[in-house]
């Protein structure tokens, strides 16, 4: 894929040459072809937004988490964040990346009844979705399970609900983490989940299809087309334009290892499958890579060769308790397409209480990605949604602009990666 890089270095130069022909009206390009919209033929790899890292997650009841503070201490502070609902994250949050963690429940009830919850003598059930047969979306079986969404079909309505009442928006991004991790504590007696075999990932796609139609998703069968792999599509024809993607969304497996290659099997290139694997660069389906670490030196060149990426801005709420806004300027700078955050907005933190929070500069929803954008690119004209409410004040000490974009990618100039420190678990 370096020879698309190449490509890319030309064709940005030759952009740059035609934009600085093009009259600019009112922030926006009066290019467009007729029939457009502005910033139709960005393509969507070409963007960056926010994303919000274990969305569904919401706080237990005091009694929960002093009894499990009484155990852990303070790493019990790496479960201490919340999100709104997903909703409310797409329309006054600015987010369009999410991530849902997703537990096997063939029989039911498997997690109904957590085992903190009932040691803490909290007699409130949680809904009585729980105990019906179906994918659960939670963090950790038995300690964290407070969910604003309870099973993947109902999280997914939520987006589809959102997406189909304002078409206007980016693509958004669905990563999902398939979890069935043993948890060990001493001789606590644990619920064991369900493994994430050959069925699961079947059910997984099913979900997914009984949710969404064709028309609402981009998947692996569409970006590659006639090629025989995914990266050989992406060097030819490039990634799908805003102009063909708007108001979709589109999904990403987390996980790597064995869990893609039981997604692979039986579907070579994930022909058939709607989930983007997290592959390596190179792989025939290759097309999502997954670099948690905003700081790895790998990530511009990712996306100078057509992949896309998620990165992380912040983890186990450290950066934010310490206002340590290094990564999240790192992950800014890279030019990953997602920059995943537990603070989207100011004023986010629980019980503590520093400036950090995590936009897009300039305060829009996308802009024109620093790394690999068309110098035609204007960023007020790629989501046509925007956000519902104003929620962002002032934005933390940083190295990246946070001026009004205007036109090319001026609002990204002289973006560079930034070295820093930072614990990434999930």
């Amino acid at each position: 894929m370096f020879s698309l890089r190449r490509l890319r270095v030309a064709s940005v130069a030759a952009a740059a040459l035609v934009a600085s022909m093009a009259i600019v009206t009112n922030g926006t390009t009066a290019g467009a072809a007729p029939g457009q919209a502005p910033g139709d033929d960005v393509r969507i790899n070409e963007i960056q937004v926010v994303g919000s890292h274990n969305s569904y997650h919401e706080l237990l009841s005091q009694p929960e988490i002093d009894l499990r503070r009484s155990v852990i201490g303070s790493a019990d502070d790496q479960m201490e964040y919340r999100h709104l609902p997903l909703p409310q994250q797409f329309g006054q949050q600015k987010v369009r990346q999410i991530e849902l963690d997703v537990f096997v429940d063939d029989a039911g009830g498997k997690y109904a009844n957590p085992l903190l919850r009932a040691a803490a003598g909290v007699t409130d059930p949680l809904d009585p979705v729980m105990d019906e047969p179906g994918l659960k979306v939670f963090h950790v079986q038995d300690v964290d399970y407070q969910s604003t969404c309870d099973t993947l079909e109902l999280c997914l309505r939520a987006v589809k609900g959102w997406s189909d009442a304002n078409q206007g928006h980016v693509p958004i991004a669905i990563l999902l983490e398939l979890k069935d991790t043993p948890l060990v504590l001493g001789d606590l007696p644990f619920v064991l989940p369900d493994p994430f075999d050959a069925a699961a990932m079947d059910q997984l796609d099913s979900v997914i299809r009984s949710v969404f139609s064709p028309d609402d998703l981009i998947t692996p069968d569409d970006v590659r087309g006639s090629h025989a792999t995914l990266p050989e599509a992406i060097a030819a024809d490039g990634w799908p334009t805003l102009g063909e993607s708007r108001g979709k969304v589109m999904f990403l497996m987390d996980n790597g290892g064995s869990y893609r290659s039981t997604y692979l099997a039986g579907h070579p290139n994930l022909a058939g499958r709607p989930i983007f694997t997290n592959a390596d660069p190179g792989d025939p389906d290759a097309a999502f890579i997954k670099r948690n670490d905003p700081t790895d030196p790998s990530i511009p060149n990712l996306v100078l060769d057509g992949y896309v990426v998620r990165t992380r801005s912040d983890a186990d709420t450290l950066e934010a308790r310490a206002n340590d806004t290094g990564p999240r300027d790192a992950a800014l700078a890279s030019g990953a397409q997602w920059v995943s955050t537990d603070y989207p907005v100011p004023n986010f933190g629980v019980d503590f209480d520093t400036p950090y929070f995590v936009e897009i500069p300039g305060g829009v929803v996308a802009r024109c990605n620093p790394v690999n954008a068309p110098a035609s690119c204007v960023s007020a004209d790629l989501d046509l949604v925007g956000a519902t409410t104003e929620t962002t004040t002032t934005t933390t000490t940083s190295t990246t602009s946070t001026s009004t974009p205007t036109s090319g990618t001026d609002d990204a100039a002289g973006a560079q990666p930034i070295r820093a420190n930072a614990s990434y678990t999930g």
